[in-house]
């Protein structure tokens, strides 16, 4: 992914100030997943369709 990312966080985290989340940025390739709460700690990257294989069975 190129440096400057558009990072996401879930919709259902917002308002709830002391609940775990992450944020994602995606590309068509790949989908990097960091800490909200710790944005400088680093990603993780995961490739496009796996990040969607994985949201599908968690729906």
């Amino acid at each position: 992914m190129a440096r400057e990312q558009t990072w996401f966080k879930s919709s259902y985290s917002e308002g709830q100030e002391h609940q775990t989340c992450v944020e994602v940025a995606v590309s068509s390739k790949v989908t990097a997943v960091r800490d909200s709460k710790a944005p400088t700690a680093g990603h993780l990257t995961v490739p496009h369709r796996a990040w969607t294989a994985m949201l599908s069975t968690l729906r």
